[in-house]
């Protein structure tokens, strides 16, 4: 049986956020991917587009997260669905981090604004 304990998370740091990967084809996983983000107080992640559908559940803090152009205020508790092809910010303008916990499947790639693509190590 899989069982990844916290301790063996791997950090990963892009754009002043924090991402903790935990389910992942190196720990076993064959479909899905599951991390931890902790995004700080302040912070303004750049748009991107994704390739793929993800679950992003936020377990501590306040953000405000925009989808295709539209802004939420989300809190604790609130899950956003974000569906393949849609283009995402997410802003913490609080002064505490902010942590979520996210899924997808595996290969997710982002593109930014100015065309780069993102194939991130806690999505593979």
């Amino acid at each position: 049986m899989p069982v990844v304990r916290s301790s063996e998370g791997v950090t990963h740091e892009i754009h002043g956020v924090r991402f903790v990967s935990y389910a992942a084809s190196r720990t076993g996983s064959r479909e899905l991917c599951a991390w931890r983000v902790e995004i700080p107080a302040g912070t303004r992640a750049p748009a991107h587009t994704v390739g793929r559908e993800e679950i992003f559940h936020l377990l501590t803090g306040e953000l405000l997260i925009t989808l295709d152009g539209r802004t939420e205020r989300v809190t604790a508790g609130d899950t956003v669905i974000v569906n393949p092809g849609a283009t995402l910010a997410v802003e913490n303008p609080t002064d505490r981090t902010a942590t979520s916990w996210v899924t997808t499947s595996v290969g997710l790639v982002a593109e930014l604004a100015d065309g780069t693509r993102i194939t991130p190590p806690w999505a593979d």
